[in-house]
């Protein structure tokens, strides 16, 4: 076996490139414990499950499968010595470097190793933040991915301007892959109703039908689906949000990528080729291998980088609990049909895109002050691609500003305006974008202007909001949308 042992593969480290040769021996354990702390989506149980079931019998008698409690109890039965990559999670990397006789390695799944970060924050040492675009062309030159010679790929770094566009009226004519499930899934289905209806665990969301890969075979499938079929049509839309086509030309694969089912490069070589051979546009590619070698890379070094105090921070002082409706993903209590849409996609699938996740979902708990931590706890939870490391810069950073700008240059806070120039769910709402007060102002836009005024002080020093302050101290409306914004309370929208 070697001085290290046995390989532990946690069920985020699935894939080969997590092992070192191909007769390695592995252990794996589903440890019931996780799923007795928190109450996770139905369907982000199931392919977790799913995935990590399927690896065993891949992997046949190379594979020590335990199925215990806690950890502690298959480590104890494991015995030793061990070596297990780095893990996601604080919690989970505490822990292995606990126990006597594990080796931890450095981290795999990621296209920027540790050092390579270190080396680009110390360079930023005058005082710059980091940012997420500085960051991004530092790993396209050193990875060598759409360059041409030093210069970027058709001049630019950014085709972000380009990939604005709304939804096409006729929508996206592109199918998605999806996953056809297996014995092993009916396994998986059969011990999670029996462990509910023992009241072991509890479950948010519906069960359905397994959409996302659970091996690397599926993987490898779906990848080769999105780039042949959504890559050529992902750039102009990726921003877009239409009521009858949840996904558009996403690539779907982030579940797969969180799963170590596939390798963040593989995926970014194969987008770059079909850029190079003509099958796809370059601002769409440049756009997907920036999700990528970008943000992705970016988001898992800054939740180390920050430490563990940056889970707590809410400069924002935003200490709203989440209304029941939210936490139970209730869409049929919300009137207001982006939001009840939003809802009814994470409630039946565990998932929407990412403009869904920040300017609908994310836009309304900031507006009302959710408290970021609670919300941050929920798309952990109800997300099948959720990690701590995932959604932790995300919903404290990004999506809430509870770090005051540590990450993001300014609130991702928008009104109805928004939401009805990039969506078709404005025609058919109750509610009007354009209307602040009254039964059908647009709670977008009420809550736009409610939280410019919660938090006017802060907004005003900011050069990429001070407008909006601006704006607010020109309405005659004002004391209209307090009354109205704090006499909704909890009630849905």
């Amino acid at each position: 076996m070697g001085d290290d042992g046995r390989r532990w593969i946690f069920a985020d480290q699935l894939g080969e490139h997590f092992l070192d040769s191909g007769d390695q021996p592995v252990l794996l354990v589903e440890a019931r414990s996780v799923l007795r702390r928190r109450r996770f989506h139905r369907q982000k149980a199931h392919l977790v499950l799913s995935a990590l079931r399927h690896r065993a019998a891949e992997l046949g008698d190379r594979a020590l499968s335990l199925r215990t409690g806690t950890y502690g109890e298959a480590l104890d039965r494991a015995g030793g010595p061990l070596s297990v990559c780095h893990p996601t999670s604080r919690a989970a990397d505490a822990f292995v470097r606990s126990r006597a006789g594990v080796t931890v390695l450095p981290a795999r799944g990621f296209t920027t190793t540790a050092e390579e970060f270190a080396l680009w924050a110390e360079g930023r040492g005058d005082g710059r933040r980091l940012l997420m675009e500085d960051f991004y062309r530092d790993a396209r030159r050193r990875l060598d991915v759409l360059m041409e010679g030093d210069a970027p790929a058709g001049g630019r770094w950014n085709f972000d301007a380009d990939n604005r566009l709304p939804p096409p009226a006729g929508g996206l004519d592109v199918s998605a892959w999806r996953a056809e499930e297996d014995e092993i899934d009916e396994e998986v289905r059969h011990d999670l109703d029996r462990w509910e209806a023992d009241g072991e665990v509890a479950f948010v969301g519906r069960d359905g039908p397994r959409t996302f890969p659970a091996t690397r075979a599926e993987a490898l499938a779906a990848m080769r689906h999105f780039v042949t079929h959504r890559l050529p049509l992902f750039g102009p839309y990726q921003d877009a949000m239409l009521s009858a086509d949840p996904v558009m030309a996403h690539s779907m694969l982030s579940p797969a990528l969180n799963l170590g089912l596939l390798d963040p490069m593989e995926c970014v070589r194969a987008a770059e080729a079909a850029y190079r051979d003509g099958s796809a546009a370059l601002p769409g590619v440049e756009g997907y291998v920036r999700q990528l070698i970008g943000w992705r890379d970016y988001i898992w070094h800054l939740y180390w980088h920050f430490g563990e105090d940056y889970r707590t921070l809410n400069r924002l002082s935003a200490r709203t609990p989440l209304p029941r409706w939210f936490e139970e993903l209730d869409a049929g209590a919300v009137e207001a049909r982006c939001l009840s849409w939003a809802l009814e996609q994470v409630r039946d699938t565990g998932f929407t895109h990412h403009i869904v996740r920040l300017m609908v979902l994310g836009n309304y708990a900031l507006q009302r002050g959710f408290d970021p931590a609670r919300l941050t706890d929920w798309f952990h939870r109800c997300f099948v691609d959720g990690y701590d490391w995932v959604m932790l810069p995300n919903v404290i950073g990004m999506s809430q500003h509870a770090d005051g700008g540590m990450l993001a240059t300014k609130p991702y806070a928008a009104g109805g305006a928004y939401v009805n120039r990039m969506s078709d769910f404005c025609g058919d709402c109750r509610y009007r974008p354009t209307r602040r007060t009254g039964d059908d102002a647009c709670p977008f836009t009420s809550g736009y202007w409610w939280f410019v005024a919660r938090n006017e002080d802060l907004l005003a020093h900011n050069p990429r909001t001070a407008r909006s302050v601006y704006g607010l101290r020109r309405l005659n409306d004002l004391p209209a949308i307090r009354a109205q914004e704090s006499a909704r309370g909890d009630t849905p929208p």
